[in-house]
């Protein structure tokens, strides 16, 4: 793994408050290594809000901030190689999150199985199952 910065998705963050303690995600964050970017606090927040979590919103919104540039064009190709690979039904904010990952040479910690897949095709550094 990276000693760089890991991009966290939504998924990971989703099963971590649900379950509790991730080893891989306890690491990074204990080593300080995680961040997030506009997309995927928008993903966690407003449910996070919904249930009154505000100490979690706070430990969200205190992480790093990877601004995220929209390559719209690159977006379209990533989702054309996709459906040419076979891979189907990758969202549109999964695809700029893969953008941003690869542009930026960030890890990406995600438990979402079509990153599996993807990495097949783009090859960029991925973190899976803890």
């Amino acid at each position: 793994m990276s000693r760089y910065k890991v991009l966290v998705d939504s998924s990971v963050w989703i099963q971590y408050f649900k379950k509790g303690k991730l080893p891989i995600l306890d690491r990074l964050i204990e080593e300080n290594l995680i961040c997030v970017n506009e997309l995927i606090l928008t993903e966690l927040i407003p449910i996070l809000k919904k249930q009154q979590h505000y100490v979690a919103i706070d430990s969200l919104n205190s992480l790093e901030l990877i601004p995220l540039k929209i390559d719209w064009e690159l977006i379209r190709e990533y989702q054309f190689m996709n459906l040419k690979n076979g891979i189907n039904k990758v969202g549109i904010p999964d695809l700029m999150i893969l953008q941003q990952a690869i542009e930026e040479k960030m890890t990406l910690y995600t438990l979402d199985k079509h990153f599996e897949l993807m990495n097949e095709i783009y090859n960029f550094e991925l973190v899976g199952k803890s």
